[in-house]
């Protein structure tokens, strides 16, 4: 049994209509023109649907519960617009405003982002350095009271839509390569430039960009938190950032396995439905089964994060597992529709290509077996059984 509020239910049910009412209908155009239209946000931050977690006085609902946005995850992979991904605006990067701004920063970002005026965006990844943080080239110089920020960005997602943009970027890149400073970078500044609108094997919607600063002037103002610091700052998101792709993957996993399910019970094969041959019933009884193991473990993990206690590691073996069954479940859906699998009027096959990143952002899958297997052999490993 799920737990959620009752006024989480009527959160969903409002939500469900908005995204048939005002996204939907334009999920078809937004993919050709490989872009969400900018009035989404200000749509969605009218209804109150966009950073649902910021006080009163910064125009959010001060409720911080995460399931508020478990709530809005779920329901976009339910109505197929998961490439309108506020989520990443709303959870992903909006707190770091939050934890690390101070109330002049929070006064001046927040409003304007809860009502979808200003699109945020993180640029962590650079050409050469993607999950190794330590590699990155970007820089940070002092300058009088400001900073001068030079280097570029790729993979960023909202690269073109994005009006506030955290960079982060080395300070002491001889001395300590992990000494990294987070600053604002917002639109019209000069010397930052957006390169194209790159085009992606999936998720066409969803704008990604490479970014290129040259000789940005920061002003101290738009350093959050202390300069040097970044490093520490950007691993304390780390956990949550992988929950919302556990949460997300899991979800896609089962709309994957609905759309399957009906569609071998109307196929039929050798003059019976393909969900009667015996194959076809027990790879979709694995699948049944692992998703809903996948459901129970995530929840637990969104339980412990409202309470300030979900892991490094319980999160790195949800994102972990939840990708992995929603590549298999993906894979399957294809495989059980046919030829009909490979043709894109048939939802199984953008989610097929769609679903391909989320074994590589969030931290690979790779990424996930070492800081796992990490805690396997460390000290602290203790058994369920000790």
């Amino acid at each position: 049994m799920r737990v959620f509020t009752e006024e989480q239910a009527m959160f969903r049910e409002a939500y469900r209509k908005f995204l048939e009412q005002e996204i939907s209908p334009h999920m078809e155009r937004w993919r050709e023109q490989e872009i969400v239209d900018r009035e989404a946000f200000l749509k969605a931050g009218e209804q109150g649907f966009l950073m649902i977690w910021p006080d009163e006085e910064y125009g959010g609902m001060g409720d911080r519960d995460f399931r508020y946005e478990q709530i809005i995850i779920e329901e976009n992979a339910r109505a197929g617009t998961g490439e309108w991904f506020a989520t990443l605006h709303s959870r992903l990067v909006g707190p770091y405003l939050d934890h690390f701004g101070n109330e002049e920063q929070k006064k001046r970002f927040l409003p304007p982002c809860v009502r979808g005026e200003k699109i945020l965006a993180i640029a962590m990844t650079e050409p050469d350095a993607g999950s190794d943080l330590a590699g990155m080239r970007s820089t940070l110089k002092p300058d009088g009271d400001d900073f001068i920020l030079n280097g570029s960005k790729t993979y960023i997602s909202n690269g073109i839509n994005a009006d506030l943009i955290i960079v982060a970027a080395k300070n002491d890149p001889e001395n300590n390569p992990h000494a990294m400073t987070l600053v604002v970078v917002e639109r019209d500044m000069e010397g930052f430039e957006r390169g194209r609108n790159l085009d992606k094997m999936g998720m066409k919607a969803q704008d990604t960009a490479e970014l290129f600063f040259n000789n940005v002037r920061i002003p101290k103002d738009n350093v959050l938190g202390e300069p040097g610091h970044g490093f520490f700052y950007l691993m304390q998101g780390l956990a949550e950032e992988r929950l919302i792709a556990a949460v997300g993957s899991t979800a896609n996993a089962r709309r994957a396995f609905d759309l399957t399910r009906q569609f071998v019970m109307e196929r039929k094969v050798f003059g019976k439905p393909l969900s009667h041959m015996q194959n076809t019933q027990f790879t979709m009884a694995e699948m049944d089964a692992e998703i809903d193991i996948m459901q129970a473990y995530v929840d637990t993990c969104v339980t412990l994060h409202n309470k300030g206690e979900l892991s490094v590691n319980m999160a790195a073996k949800a994102k972990l597992q939840a990708s992995e069954i929603e590549g298999r479940m993906l894979d399957l859906g294809v495989q059980l529709h046919g030829g009909a699998g490979y043709m894109k009027e048939y939802p199984i096959c953008n989610m097929f290509t769609d679903a391909r990143i989320n074994r590589i952002l969030a931290g690979s899958s790779e990424i996930m077996k070492l800081i796992i297997g990490r805690d396997v052999f460390s000290e602290n490993y203790q058994s369920i059984l000790d």
